[in-house]
C-alpha cells in the first residue's frame, strides 16, 4: 500500500496496551486535525459526524473527522495493523458568528445544529449550514447556561430563572443561580445545580430540590437513571439514589471535581480533580468502597476534564497542560490521544457512535481525532448488579 506505514499491534487484549507501549505520536497527528483559534473553548457538541466548539469570542466553529485524502487505519494485507498518512491537509474550520459578546454556554439541539447562550442575553440556534437564528432574548441579561434532550426539550437559565420549551413552555425560580444543567437519557428530567442543593425537574410531575451540604459546580445522571451526583466546591462529591433519596458522599479529591462522566453500562463514575482520573464503582455503590483510577499521575497538573465512551469502558481524560489520553478504570496503560499544547483542556466530546473525539483548551486550540474500531479489542464486560428501586 502506497505510502503506508505499519503500526504496532498495541491494542489487542483488553481494548488498551498490555503493557506500556514505546513512544508514539499522539494520536490526533496520526488519525486527526488540530486548529489554532484566537478564543478559549467553552463548550463542544456533536450533531452527527459535525463538531461544533463554542468559543469565548461569541463565534462557533465547525469540523469534521474525515476529509477528501483524510488518514485511514485497519488491518493490514499481512496482518497486523496499517496506517496511511493523510495526502491532503485538513480543510479550514467554518466559523460563525453567533453572540456581540462571548459564548458561555453549547448544546446540541434535538432538531439539528447546536444552542448556544451568550452574555449578550441571547439565546440562538446554529444550523450547520451556519444559520442563526434568535430563539430568545433577555436583554442585558447573561444565559448562562443551555441543555437538550432527545425528548425534544430545550432548557437554557438567566440567573436564577431556569426555563423550558418543547413538549410545552415552563419556567422555575431556583434557590439560586444555576451553576451545573443536565438532562437523563431518557430526555425527560433535568437537574439544575445551585448553591445547597439539586432541583430535579421532571416533565410527568413537580419538581423537588435534593439538598447538598456545600456548592455543586458539576452534575451527572447514572444511564438508567437510577443516580444524580454532583461535584463540589469543597472538593468531594455528593450523590442520591433516587428511589429513595438516600445519600451518597465521595470525599478525598486534591481539587475541584469540576468534570464528572458515567461510563456507558453506568458501572463507573469518572471524575476530574485529582492527578489521575478517579473512577468510583456503582454496579451497585457501597458505603467505604473505594475507587480505582486510570491516566498518568501529575500532581502538577491533575485531570481537569473527564468524557465516556458511549459504549465502551474507555475514558478520554484532558490536563492542565493540554494533554488527552484514554484510559481504562483499574488499569495502568493509557494511550495518548493529544500532546501538552494550547493550554488546559476546557472542553471533550465524543461522537455519538464513539468513533470520533473532539478537543477544546483555554488558549483557543481545537482538534479532533478518529479512533476507528481496528484500534481496539474489547472484553465482553459483565452486566453490573443492580439493587432493587
Amino acid at each position: 500500500m502506497s505510502g503506508a506505514m505499519r503500526y504496532p499491534e498495541l491494542f489487542a487484549g483488553g481494548g488498551m496496551p498490555s503493557r506500556t507501549p514505546p513512544p508514539q505520536p499522539p494520536l490526533i497527528d496520526l488519525l486527526g486535525a488540530s486548529w489554532q483559534l484566537d478564543a478559549p473553548v467553552v463548550g463542544i457538541g456533536w450533531d452527527g459526524d459535525l463538531a461544533g466548539f463554542a468559543l469565548g469570542d461569541g463565534t462557533i466553529a465547525m469540523a469534521r473527522a474525515e476529509w477528501t485524502g483524510a488518514p485511514s487505519f485497519g488491518p493490514g494485507e499481512t496482518g497486523g495493523l496499517v496506517l496511511t498518512p493523510a495526502t491532503h491537509r485538513a480543510p479550514p474550520v467554518a466559523r460563525q458568528g453567533v453572540h456581540q459578546g462571548a459564548c458561555l454556554s453549547l448544546a446540541v439541539d434535538p432538531n439539528g445544529g447546536f444552542l448556544s447562550g451568550g452574555d449578550d442575553g441571547a439565546l440562538r440556534h446554529t444550523s450547520q449550514e451556519g444559520v442563526v437564528t434568535d430563539l430568545v432574548k433577555s436583554g442585558d441579561r447573561w444565559v448562562d447556561l443551555v441543555a437538550a434532550s432527545p425528548a425534544g426539550w430545550r432548557a437554557w437559565t438567566v440567573g436564577r430563572g431556569l426555563h423550558l420549551s418543547g413538549p410545552r413552555t415552563d419556567s422555575l425560580t431556583l434557590p439560586g443561580s444555576a451553576t451545573a444543567l443536565a438532562f437523563d437519557a431518557a430526555g425527560t428530567r433535568l437537574a439544575a445545580a445551585h448553591y445547597h442543593g439539586v432541583t430535579v425537574w421532571q416533565a410527568d410531575g413537580a419538581p423537588f430540590v435534593l439538598k447538598t451540604p456545600g456548592c455543586p459546580r458539576s452534575v451527572a445522571w447514572s444511564p438508567d437513571g437510577a443516580y444524580l451526583i454532583c461535584g463540589l466546591q469543597e472538593n468531594a462529591l455528593h450523590g442520591w439514589r433516587l428511589s429513595d433519596g438516600g445519600d451518597i458522599e465521595m470525599g478525598g479529591f486534591s481539587g475541584q471535581p469540576r468534570s464528572l462522566a458515567f461510563s456507558a453500562d453506568g458501572a463507573f463514575l469518572a471524575s476530574s480533580g485529582s492527578p489521575r482520573v478517579v473512577c468510583w464503582r456503582f454496579d451497585p455503590p457501597s458505603a467505604g468502597s473505594q475507587p480505582v483510577e486510570c491516566g498518568l499521575p501529575s500532581s502538577k497538573l491533575p485531570v481537569c476534564q473527564v468524557a465516556c465512551h458511549p459504549h465502551q469502558r474507555l475514558v478520554a481524560a484532558g490536563y492542565h497542560n493540554g494533554a488527552v489520553l484514554l484510559c481504562q478504570p483499574g488499569r495502568e496503560d493509557v494511550l495518548f490521544a493529544k500532546g501538552s499544547s494550547g493550554g488546559s483542556v476546557s472542553a471533550l466530546a465524543w461522537s455519538g457512535d464513539g468513533l470520533r473525539l473532539a478537543v477544546g483548551t483555554e488558549g483557543g486550540e481545537i482538534g479532533i481525532v478518529a479512533l476507528p474500531p481496528a484500534l481496539f479489542r474489547f472484553e465482553p464486560q459483565p452486566e453490573p448488579e443492580r439493587q432493587a428501586r
